[in-house]
This record gives C-alpha cells, structure tokens and sequence, in this order.
C-alpha cells in the first residue's frame, strides 16, 4: 500500500496562548509557508532612468449646465406637544448667466453711392462732335456702340466669374497714337453703358497731362483723380461729378503735375481705383487714357484693369505702331482692339439703312 501523509491535527487550545483556535487560513498559512511568497525582482533593464512626468490633459470647456435642484426631504411628523423647531430653508440660488456667445450679424455693406452736384451735359456740344445723344433716336452710332458695349459687359462678366474681383469693371481706353479717336470711343461708350438697367457707369479722365473730357461734355472743370493721387486726406467718391444723364458719373483729371505714372503706381493709386469699385458690383469704370505710345500713364493703369480696348483708326494706325501699343499695355492680359473710321462692311451690314439713316 501506498503510504499516505496525514495533515498534523492542530493542537488543542493550552487555554493561555490561544493558538487552538487558529483560524483554517491561519493553519494553511503556517503549514505551507505562505507568508514567505513575494512578487518576482523587476529586472534591472525594465527600470526607467528618468522620472516620471506629470502629463495635463487640455482644458475642455463643457456647456454649463443648470444646477439641479435640492432634493425635497419632509421632516418627520413632531409628537402632539412637542415645539416644532423652524425648518432650515436654502438660500435662494443667483440664476447662472448664460455664457454662450451671442452670434453677430453680419453687416449688409451698403453700395457706395456718389454724392456730387449733378451739372448737364450738353447736348448741342454732343451732336456738333458726332457723339451720341442721349434720349435722341435711334442711329448707327448708337447701335454700333450697343454691340462693343454688349461684348465688354460680357467679358467683365467673365472675368468677375473668374475670381478677378473689382478689376473686371475696369476698362481702359487707349490708342497708339494721338488723333485715331480713342476720347471719341470712350465717350460714346461710357453714353452707351449708361443707358444699362442695372449698372451704372464713372467716365475717368486718366489723360492728366491734356484733359478733354470737360470740354467734351460741356461741364465744369475742377478737382479730379490727381488731386485724390497726390492728397491722401482726400475721398475719391467726393470728387466724382454727377451729371443730368441718369447712370453717368465723371471724375476728372484735376490738378497737374510731373510725377502722374509715378503717382498711379503708388500704393495710393491702387487705394484710389479700389475705393472707385468699393461695394459697387454692378459699377463699370471706364479710363480715358492717353495714347500708349505719346505717354507712360496708359502702361501704368494696365496692371489695375480688367480689360484694355486700343483704338485703331482704319486709314491711320500702322501694323508696327499697334503692336507697339499692345506690347507697352501687356500688363492686363485681355486686350481688345476697336476699329475706328472704317467705311465699309465686309458683310454689306449697315445699320444706318436700317434704321432710315443711311443707304
């Protein structure tokens, strides 16, 4: 047989110590020498060098959220006799602010509108150049230069589409040379323009060495475009004229000076002709400028424009000197030409004949 260990009896209770009366995990722990076990070493390798570091989690900002009220709790019923003592009552809590910020609105810009003394045109000094006539009849002129206008609002519209921002309503007008008729185009343009349902037109005199607009127009002369260059004090939209022609506004050339390309390209220039489209989408600014190859000013304005109209004049303008032109006013990439004075019409089109104008 197999001989089988037999687990000690405890002693009995000697009465003095106690020790009879062990508990069974008392016993256990004696007999197996439990209280000698211990966790196993940590190795030497596994013991970080550097201390420990504290590591702050961000702030979070959680919404506030109203405090809870107190739990109502009924006091027990006094016995009959007995003085009931005054019941604590809380405090009245401060209601909690609402923290949350208040969402502005978004101020609506108002368009800048111009303000100057409205002076007429005249119309006499208009028919006698061979320009249009506002609210006069239907002519050639007139529908020739409803077909540019129509192709100049299309391409602003391009190029506003096109993230060009307020440079695509800004069209200069230049040509060549002296005398191939570009104050002729730009006026009758901008008459033209004016007669638009929803936009409305400022006619800038930029030929600052030889202002010809007031004689043009028949109005006024006085402080224009270079007076706001030279004058930082000065509001541009303050120096704008108003004229008797519903949509049309004049700002002209004001005082003279030397330095008229080095003023355009100046950071005040750029502020000038950027207050001129301020919060005005629906504003086309039309620059008479002088000729690109008589003078620097047309070259200068290029880089703040969205489109250059170069007027050629048919039995004039050289193939060399047009080129010329093109090349000086390079810094705006979309550049149109304009034909002027031409007689014919590949196409045997007159308008004139059928307007009763002409045969």
């Amino acid at each position: 047989m197999t001989e089988h260990s037999k687990i000690p009896v405890p002693p009995e209770d000697d009465g003095e110590t106690g020790k009879g009366m062990s508990t069974l995990i008392e016993r256990a722990v004696d007999t197996f020498d439990l209280g000698n076990f211990k966790p196993a070493p940590v190795p030497q390798g596994l013991k970080s060098k550097r201390p420990h570091r504290k590591v702050r989690l961000p702030a979070i900002d959680l919404p506030t959220a109203a405090p809870l009220a107190p739990p109502t709790v009924e006091a027990p019923a006094a016995p009959e006799g007995a003085i009931a003592e005054p019941s604590a009552v809380p405090e009245p809590q401060a209601p909690v602010a609402d923290t949350a910020p208040v969402a502005e609105t978004a101020a609506i810009a108002e368009p800048m509108k111009f303000s100057g003394h409205r002076h007429p045109v005249d119309r006499a000094k208009l028919q006698e150049q061979g320009l249009i006539v506002p609210e006069g009849a239907v002519t050639a002129l007139l529908e020739e230069f409803r077909i540019i206008k129509r192709q100049v609002l299309v391409n602003a519209s391009d190029l506003r589409r096109q993230g060009s921002g307020a440079a695509a309503q800004r069209i200069l007008i230049s040509s060549p040379h002296p005398g191939e008729g570009k104050t002729y185009c730009a006026v009758n343009l901008a008459l033209s323009m004016a007669a638009e349902m929803e936009s409305e037109v400022l006619l800038v005199d930029a030929d600052l060495a030889k202002p010809s607009l007031p004689g043009v127009l028949g109005i006024p002369d006085g402080p224009g475009l270079m007076d706001a260059l030279t004058d930082p004090q000065i509001d541009p939209l303050d120096l704008v004229m108003g004229t008797d022609i519903p949509g049309l506004w004049v700002l002209r050339a004001g005082s003279s000076t030397n330095a008229d390309t080095e003023y355009l390209g100046s950071a005040r220039g750029a502020q000038v002709l950027d207050r001129l489209t301020q919060d005005a989408p629906h504003r086309i600014v039309l620059f008479d400028t002088p000729p690109a190859l008589a003078a620097s000013p047309a070259a200068a304005l290029a880089r703040y424009v969205g489109q250059v109209v170069v007027v050629a004049r048919a039995d004039k303008t050289s193939q060399g000197a047009l080129e010329d032109a093109i090349s000086l006013l390079s810094a705006c990439p979309n550049i149109q030409l304009l034909l002027n004075a031409v007689h014919f019409s590949s196409s045997g089109r007159s308008f004139g004949s059928y307007y009763g104008y002409g045969g």
